[in-house]
This record gives structure tokens, C-alpha cells and sequence, in this order.
């Protein structure tokens, strides 16, 4: 019997965790809850103007190849996982280049210790030197390294 009362407890404490995530946009948006809710914006900004391949993945998830013109966007939304170990990788391609990238990595985007902050849109231009995540302030943009 006593299983049986732990089984419910868990069950309801989990409901009410979830609850509480997704109507505590303070919370979430800070990365200080668990779960919290992330929307990724990528927008082609290539120099050259050329179609910008995508193709974004994490472990569980393939979000397809998507072709971008110049200027175009994609994005997706989803959740940070319990251990805060989401992370989405893309792949981005262009007239003789290939490029890697994880587009989100919680240790980077959900930390509020990260020297790049916590972002609830995470908005990254993509350009051939390198991907930039743009600042909702309107300040310099946070241009990090291919991976390869």
C-alpha cells in the first residue's frame, strides 16, 4: 500500500511541477526552473546571400532539413530537460562550406552563471565567419566559433 501512496505523490508533485513551469514565465525565462520553455531562432544572414541549409537534431529529436533564402528563419520550441542537459546541434550548409554548430546547449543558454546568459528566444544570425546570438537589448551581438 505504501508504493502504491508514493506512486501518487510522485505522480501529483511531477503535475505540479509542470504546472507551475509552464504558467511561471518569470521563472522559466530566467533558467531557474525546472523544464523551462525555449523558442530557437535562426535566420540566415549570410553575406553572400546564398540558401542556407539547416538541419537541427538533439538525441530524441530530428527536426528535418530546412532551405533558407536570405533572410528567411526557422525555429523550434521545446523544453529543457530535468538534468539540464538539452542540447540541440545543427548542421548548416552553403556554396563550398559546411559548417556544426550547437545552436543550444543549457550549460550556455539556460545557466545564469553562463557568461552569455540565459535566453528564453535564443535568436542566432548565422553568417559564413560564424554564428551570432542577437541581444534582446539591442547591444553587440554574442559571436561564437564553428565547432568544425
Amino acid at each position: 500500500m505504501a508504493s502504491f501512496t508514493n506512486q501518487i505523490f510522485v505522480f501529483v508533485l511531477y503535475t505540479l511541477a509542470l504546472k507551475i513551469s509552464a504558467s511561471s514565465e518569470t521563472y522559466s525565462s530566467n533558467g531557474l526552473f525546472l523544464f523551462s520553455s525555449k523558442h530557437v531562432v535562426i535566420i540566415n544572414k549570410l553575406v553572400s546571400h546564398s540558401v542556407l541549409t539547416v538541419h537541427c537534431r538533439n538525441k530524441g529529436d530530428d527536426l528535418g532539413v530546412r532551405r533558407l533564402n536570405w533572410g528567411e528563419s526557422f525555429d523550434f520550441k521545446f523544453r529543457v530537460n530535468l538534468r539540464k542537459t538539452t542540447t540541440y546541434t545543427c548542421s548548416f550548409e552553403w556554396p563550398n562550406n559546411t559548417a556544426t554548430f550547437d545552436i543550444f546547449r543549457a550549460d550556455r543558454d539556460d545557466n545564469p552563471k553562463s557568461k552569455f546568459g540565459v535566453c528564453s528566444e535564443c535568436i542566432w544570425s548565422i553568417y559564413e565567419l560564424n554564428p551570432c546570438r542577437d541581444r534582446r537589448d539591442g547591444g553587440q551581438p554574442q559571436c561564437l566559433r564553428w565547432v568544425s
